[in-house]
């Protein structure tokens, strides 16, 4: 039986292959979406901050400059995940 940590990737033996991505090599819409995306993904907890969609995509940006969140690439499922 296989567990998830709380980024979704498999712990142990299981463990998905990922690559980091550096954000600023990103396309900035294509950045953005991914944020967008990621602010608005069921499960995120944002407690009562509150704010606008806007404001947490600010927030994770500023999150990604200063390397508290990366861009990641998961090669088994080919998709790419913000993980803090």
């Amino acid at each position: 039986m296989s567990q998830e940590n709380s980024t979704g990737h498999l712990r142990g033996d299981q463990q998905e292959k990922g690559v980091e991505v550096p954000y600023e090599q990103i396309n900035p819409d294509t950045l953005r979406k991914m944020i967008q995306e990621f602010v608005t993904r069921d499960g995120n907890d944002w407690g009562e901050a509150g704010g606008t969609i806007e404001d947490k995509v600010a927030q994770v940006m500023q999150q990604l400059r200063n390397r508290k969140a990366k861009v990641v690439f998961d090669l088994k499922s080919q998709t790419a995940n913000i993980v803090t």
